[in-house]
């Protein structure tokens, strides 16, 4: 067990799901790794459903046999690849007679965390994320980490995880709550590589054309120069006063809209202001308990949450991001944001559920 982590009562293990390709190999190692930081077992598991679940069929019954053997193949041959990668490793294996997407889930009930990699090996193998990896990701009772992006955010060359933190779920509660299941899962994992945690929020503020008012739409510039018409400007000087008519509707609207700019400005002001608080707040109580130090990044950033941590994963080893559980709701429990980080980020995303 790595110095300063607390012993548990119940070592569980990481789960790996594996199928024999390229992708399944990345997050084999993925996982070794990590078990290898954490102190625990890798347990590999081949579902023998997996080709048939991903688009693949045998011919024939009699590629049954066949099929078992292709099985035990893949999952000795990611064994001795694991013990490899992580040479003081326990591994053990499961060949379960069963789709990927239930073994996993029935392995992840007991589970530190769940590894797949980002697309399997069937005819559909050309999708953005696997049905296997979405399926996991979206129902796990464990965190899901799907192994994806380019080769140096996967090797974890940039020394740094990068954690997603939501608007609080009760505003205004005094008492500060404990760390997250996403924050505490992200400072572990950032403690155990050396590296440092960046906290990012979005936040997005109204434009000064989302405060105009019906009707205030600036008026045509020629309303006021009737005195120009020919020579009007000799009788009773009507052309004078359209002039200053003009004129002091144009401050009019000047005022206003330096008025709006000011709103917006402390709007935005007050918006970061709250977006720091937050930050603050959710990672305060964080890095005690007596644990090594991670240095943390708070990062408030204006604008949609979907882009802002799409940008941070450009230099992140690991992504983290909550998705909440509903109990009695079995359908996909993923969210907009979660989805496009799952599809597009440039690193592994680790979704850690939240009862």
């Amino acid at each position: 067990m790595p110095a300063g982590e607390a012993v548990g009562t119940v070592e569980l293990p990481v789960v790996v799901g594996v199928d024999g390709s390229d992708a399944a190999s990345d997050a084999l190692d993925w996982a070794a790794e990590m078990a290898g930081r954490r102190g625990l077992p890798l347990r590999v598991v081949h579902a023998s459903l997996w080709e048939r679940y991903e688009g693949y069929i045998p011919g024939t019954a009699a590629d049954r046999p066949a099929e078992r053997l292709h099985s035990e193949a893949v999952l000795a041959t990611a064994a001795e690849r694991a013990g490899r990668r992580v040479p003081a490793l326990k591994v053990m294996t499961d060949l379960a007679a069963d789709d990927a997407v239930t073994a996993l889930l029935r392995a992840g009930k007991s589970a530190e965390a769940l590894v797949v990699g980002s697309r399997g090996r069937g005819e559909f193998a050309s999708l953005l994320l696997g049905s296997v990896g979405l399926g996991i990701a979206a129902r796990a009772q464990c965190p899901v980490v799907v192994v994806r992006g380019r080769p140096e955010n996967v090797r974890g060359a940039m020394n740094r995880v990068v954690v997603g933190i939501a608007e609080r779920e009760r505003p205004g509660e005094q008492e500060p709550a404990p760390p997250s299941a996403a924050v505490a899962f992200a400072l572990r994992e950032a403690r155990l590589r050396g590296g440092e945690l960046e906290a990012v929020h979005a936040w997005r503020c109204a434009g000064p054309e989302d405060h105009t008012r019906p009707g205030e739409h600036a008026r045509p510039g020629n309303h006021g120069g009737r005195g120009n018409h020919g020579g009007r400007g000799n009788h009773g000087g009507r052309g004078n006063h359209g002039g200053r008519e003009e004129q002091g509707a144009r401050e009019a609207r000047g005022t206003r809209e330096t008025h709006r700019t000011r709103e917006t400005q402390s709007a935005r002001e007050a918006h970061e202001w709250r977006a720091a608080e937050l930050l603050d707040e959710t990672l305060g109580g964080a890095t005690a308990a007596g644990l090594p130090p991670v240095p943390v990044a708070h990062r408030p950033v204006e604008g949609p949450a979907r882009k802002a941590l799409l940008d941070a994963s450009a230099h992140a080893d690991l992504l983290v991001v909550g998705a909440r559980r509903r109990q009695g709701h079995f359908g996909m429990q993923l969210g907009l944001v979660n989805h496009a980080v799952l599809h597009h980020a440039k690193c592994p995303v680790a979704v850690v559920p939240v009862s």
